[in-house]
C-alpha cells in the first residue's frame, strides 16, 4: 500500500478553498504566533514552499514541533483557508503532517501565493 503514489499538488497550483491536497514542501521559516495555556494549544505561521512557489502554512499544536526551519514536510489531506483575502495552507484533524526525507528541490521564494489577495465575489443567481 505504501508504494501507491498520491497525486502531489505543487504550490503554484493552489487555489482558494482547495481541499484534499497532498504536498511535499520545505519549511523556509517559522514563527510562533501564539502559545496559550496548556489546553489552548500552540499556533505558528510557517513559510513553506517547493520549486514552484511559497505559501504560509498555519501549524497548530503538534504540527508546530514538525514545522521547523529546514524540515521537509509531507502534508496529506491539506486544505486552503482564506485569511483576510489571502491563502493559508492548513491541515486539520482529518489530515496528516509528517517530516519527510530532505527535499531535493530548491524553494522558489519569488512566488509567494500568500501575497496574492483574492476578492470574495458572491454571485447572486
Amino acid at each position: 500500500m505504501a508504494d501507491q503514489k498520491k497525486q502531489l499538488t505543487k504550490v503554484n497550483q493552489l487555489r482558494p478553498l482547495d481541499t484534499g491536497l497532498n504536498l511535499t514542501v520545505k519549511v523556509v521559516s517559522a514563527k510562533m504566533v501564539a502559545q496559550r495555556g496548556r489546553n489552548q494549544g500552540r499556533f505558528s505561521e510557517c513559510l513553506v514552499g517547493d520549486e514552484t512557489g511559497i505559501i504560509i502554512f498555519s501549524a497548530r499544536n503538534d504540527q508546530v514541533d514538525l514545522a521547523k526551519e529546514g524540515n521537509t514536510l509531507v502534508l496529506s489531506n491539506a486544505k486552503i483557508d482564506m485569511f483576510k483575502g489571502s491563502m493559508r495552507l492548513a491541515v486539520d484533524r482529518s489530515g496528516r503532517v509528517e517530516v519527510g526525507d530532505a527535499a531535493s528541490f530548491s524553494v522558489d521564494e519569488s512566488n509567494n501565493l500568500s501575497l496574492i489577495e483574492f476578492e470574495r465575489i458572491d454571485v447572486v443567481v
